[in-house]
């Protein structure tokens, strides 16, 4: 059931709406520049554009998610900023882009600091949420 969600996690749904908003404008470029005639013996822009769909539209539904006050958004971010840290890392270090991987990086980061703070893991265990399933007070059966 959804809660209310604190002021942590609904920055953290802002920073990774954007980031899955982000990854879907990818993907309907590289269907354009493919559907255009890109060069596709460089990069395959339908195969991005299925990648970047996925992912996009997955982290997406995470920022939806996290600012309707669904948990299982939460899991979903963490496991985007995992995949997204690496990728910058390569950015800066591999490809000398360092223009983009400092700002990418410093938000992927920033959504972890949220995504792991206190308030929110309290979110997360359902302290303080009185319509939480799992209550050890809640003994009884459900009567909804």
């Amino acid at each position: 059931m959804a809660s209310v969600s604190p002021l942590t996690v609904r920055r953290a749904a802002v920073l990774v709406g954007l980031q899955g908003a982000a990854g879907v404008v990818a993907a309907v470029v590289f269907v354009i520049r493919g559907l255009a005639g890109a060069d596709r013996h460089i990069v395959d822009g339908f195969g991005n554009a299925a990648w970047f769909g996925l992912l996009g539209g997955s982290v997406l539904a995470a920022g939806w998610a996290l600012w309707t006050g669904r948990r299982w958004g939460r899991g979903l971010a963490v496991f985007a900023q995992m995949l997204i840290l690496p990728a910058t890392w390569y950015a800066g270090v591999g490809s000398h882009r360092w223009g983009y991987a400092v700002p990418v990086a410093a938000v992927s980061v920033a959504v972890l600091v949220l995504l792991f703070s206190p308030q929110t893991l309290k979110w997360l265990a359902g302290q303080g949420d009185s319509d939480s399933d799992a209550s050890a007070d809640n003994s009884g059966p459900d009567t909804r």
